[in-house]
């Protein structure tokens, strides 16, 4: 009974369990529906709001989007619109153009239709002429009783005589003039010797061109009662000439130095525009001392640029000085390098020490630029000044010794002889006379002239460059250079000079148009 009851009780208390169990099932899936419910319509929720933030910003962006496009266009209707005026412009100027060129080419055709109708008038007329000068030469020889050729040979006979004594006269006064001028260079050569230039013919520049910007400075350089200009020749030691000679004033001066510094005085004093004795005097020593400076620069210069080092002070000096003579149309600093250079080659070939080549080439002809009033040959002259400024004696001898006046001592003198022959073998070499000269620079030219086209050829630069100008209507571009070529070969074959001759071949072309 009491198992019974427990087993009662038992299947009570597993049927109420089970009932609460199910119960509580029952409420939690109720539940869980519920929560799955709200979740679904949360979820629904916010897939809308995701749905409509999207759709704003596909909106916002399409709308930029739309803008950009829009602006985009805008510029390039604003481009396309811009080149369509500039096509619509370009058009109008090519319509023009044409339209000038139309009314041209008519223009054109007219001329030509007139100049073909004055062609044929023209040559009627010469038709009338010739048949009214055949018809008059008919009359005239039934006048004369004489024939045109008769008359022609007659008439020729008494040119031929004419000219013939004209051509007498002309010889002698030729042969007149040449005498006259022979005297005038011999009493120039004598006074060139007296006046202690290192030359044996004239052919030194003696005068200085000074351009002026106003006439009316010629009466300021003469000053009152002369006063100004007394005052600069005195001060310069040249002469100033004041002539008919437009726009200018002729300094003249056998010493290049001093013409040189009277000629740069003048230009100052124009420009300066006081000109009275003491500013004169004023100016002249201001270029003195600069001319000076630049004496002694030059020297510093030419030697550094030989590497000649350890020469003496004053040396630097009679070196510039070179710069300011002429030799034979030839500077005579720009003799002495060449001369220089020469040695500084032949004793390199020689194995002998160069730089006392150089020394002796470069200093060679330095007697020319010494004081005037020392005696003796320019070479002894240039020995002693070298001596006295400690040079080597085998520089010395070299010097003294390029003339062969006195001994060679040594292989440098002679190199230095020889360097010089050969810079003095040129056209209008030193030891050549004036009429050798001549002569010389007269076969350069008449080679130049010996070909077809040349109108005129010029010698220049004492024989070492000849320039020749050209017929352009006959000679063209292209014939130029070939030109040149020829002659300078020509020349090769003909003539013997050391060094080269420079052949410029030179053609002008001018046209001339006048604006009505």
């Amino acid at each position: 009974m009491t198992i019974l009851i427990i087993s009662g009780t038992a299947l009570v208390a597993f049927l109420l369990g089970f009932f609460l169990f199910q119960v509580m099932r029952i409420r939690s899936i109720a539940n869980s529906k519920v929560r799955a419910a709200q979740i679904i319509k949360d979820a629904e929720k916010e897939v809308e709001n995701l749905l409509k933030a999207a759709d704003v910003e596909a909106k916002e962006r399409w709308l930029k989007a739309r803008e950009k496009l829009e602006k985009q266009f805008s510029l390039e209707r604003k481009e396309l619109d811009k080149q369509s005026k500039k096509i619509t412009e370009r058009e109008v100027i090519l319509e023009r153009r044409s339209h000038y060129l139309t009314e041209r080419e008519s223009a054109l055709i007219r001329n030509e239709k007139y100049l073909a109708n004055l062609e044929k008038i023209l040559k009627t007329k010469m038709e009338r002429y010739d048949q009214l000068i055949e018809e008059e030469n008919r009359r005239l020889e039934s006048i004369s009783l004489i024939s045109k050729e008769k008359a022609k040979t007659e008439l020729l006979a008494n040119l031929r005589r004419q000219a013939d004594l004209e051509a007498i006269q002309m010889v002698k006064d030729i042969k007149d003039h040449a005498r006259q001028d022979a005297e005038r260079a011999a009493k120039e050569i004598v006074s060139q010797a007296i006046q202690k230039v290192s030359l044996s013919h004239w052919a030194e520049t003696t005068v200085s061109v000074v351009e002026l910007p106003s006439e009316e400075l010629k009466g300021r350089i003469i000053g009152r009662e002369g006063r100004n200009i007394r005052t600069f020749e005195t001060l310069t030691g040249v002469e100033v000439l004041v002539d008919d000679t437009p726009g200018a004033v002729i300094i003249s001066a056998f010493d290049p130095l001093r013409r040189e510094k009277a000629k740069v005085t003048l230009e100052r004093l124009i420009v300066d525009g006081r000109i009275h004795p003491a500013r004169i005097e004023e100016i002249y020593n201001e270029v003195d001392k600069e001319l000076l400076e630049h004496i002694r620069i030059t020297g510093e210069e030419t030697t550094a640029e030989f590497g000649i080092i350890g020469l003496n002070e004053e040396l630097y000096n009679y070196i510039g000085k070179m710069k300011y003579r002429y030799s034979y149309g030839q500077n005579l600093l720009q003799h002495s390098r060449e001369v220089a250079n020469l040695c500084m080659h032949m004793a390199s070939e020689l194995k002998l020490d160069t730089q006392l080549a150089v020394r002796a080439g470069l200093m060679h002809d330095i007697g020319k630029v010494a004081d005037s009033n020392i005696e003796g040959p320019h070479a002894e002259i240039g020995a002693r000044i070298v001596s006295q400024y400690g040079e080597d004696p085998l520089v010395i001898n070299a010097v003294a010794s390029h003339h062969e006046e006195v001994s060679m001592d040594s292989a440098y003198s002679f190199i230095v002889a020889a360097a010089d022959a050969i810079s003095g073998s040129r056209p209008g070499a030193r030891r050549e006379t004036l009429e050798a000269y001549l002569k010389r620079l007269e076969r350069l030219e008449n080679i130049a002239t010996s070909f077809e086209g040349v109108e005129k050829a010029y010698a220049i630069q004492a024989g070492r460059e000849l320039r020749v100008l050209v017929q352009p209507e006959v000679v063209s571009d292209l014939e130029v250079e070939e030109m040149s070529h020829k002659i300078a070969r020509q020349i090769q074959t003909e003539l013997q000079y050391p060094g080269y001759i420079k052949v410029v071949v030179i053609r002008e072309v001018r046209n001339v148009e006048y604006a009505k």
